[in-house]
């Protein structure tokens, strides 16, 4: 038998953000990679009562974003069932409410954030436990590196988001990063496709249980700055996230 000959790479298949050809295109991408996203979060037990929501931006309308309806379960959610809400909250395709919180937080992120298509940000578990800590998240994995100086905390509690000037300096703690912690609340993650920003959520969470868990059992060491910092230029991309993602959604679409 001769020996194996290894397949060039350029056959080789390697699964990339796609390019879309029309704004209709891209729109229904968007919904349908959004209506997929909460179905996982859903799998994963991050729904809260009526609380949790992931928005993506419009791809003709910037100031207007597609949404989960308010009071609609995550699992099972259709991408024909998401509603439109423009940038005063009110919504313009659909036939359900929008949750206020989802529009008076993600509206000024999405405003200050023009380089943002999706934020995600669900009352998880281990997410609510480190932000009652009020802290942020230790390189002490080489997962949680990839928030190494690339997250906030909001350090503050107001009650219900439920106001723009509430909305506005969460955007402004934000600044330019993907995550940030919302003391006794929860997380918020950001990216500029909607995969990215639910695999922030996802790891981040995970992220958070970790340290919880280490610190549990003794004091976690932390990785040393310089190789924080090299790990999250290796892992922190936006691009990284898509493509960490993708399992996930090969596995969440064959439930459409």
């Amino acid at each position: 038998m001769p020996e194996p000959t290894p397949v060039p790479v350029d056959q080789l298949h390697f699964a990339m953000p796609p390019v879309h050809t029309s704004v209709e295109e891209e729109r229904a991408h968007r919904k349908e990679r959004l209506a997929g996203a909460l179905r996982l979060f859903g799998e994963y037990g991050y729904e809260e009562g009526v609380s949790g929501h992931i928005t993506a931006r419009d791809p003709e309308f910037g100031d207007c974003y597609w949404v989960n309806p308010f009071g609609a379960p995550f699992d099972g959610l259709r991408p024909d069932e998401l509603i439109l809400v423009n940038g005063e909250g009110q919504v313009v395709e659909g036939s359900r409410h929008v949750n206020q919180a989802a529009f008076a937080v993600h509206a000024q992120v999405h405003r200050a954030r023009p380089d943002v298509v999706a934020v995600a940000h669900t009352h998880s578990v281990h997410g609510r436990a480190l932000a009652a800590l009020g802290e942020l998240v230790e390189p002490i994995t080489q997962e949680s590196c990839a928030f190494y100086e690339d997250h906030a905390l909001y350090d503050a509690y107001t009650g219900v988001v439920v106001d723009e000037e509430e909305g506005c300096r969460i955007a402004a703690a934000l600044g330019p990063r993907k995550a940030i912690v919302l003391r006794n609340h929860g997380l918020l993650t950001v990216g500029d496709s909607v995969d990215a920003a639910a695999w922030w959520f996802l790891t981040l969470e995970r992220s958070c249980q970790v340290q919880l868990a280490a610190r549990a059992a003794g004091k976690p060491v932390l990785i040393e700055h310089r190789d924080a910092v090299t790990t999250r230029e290796q892992l922190g991309s936006d691009l990284v996230a898509w493509i960490n993602y993708q399992p996930l959604w090969s596995r969440i679409s064959r439930t459409f």
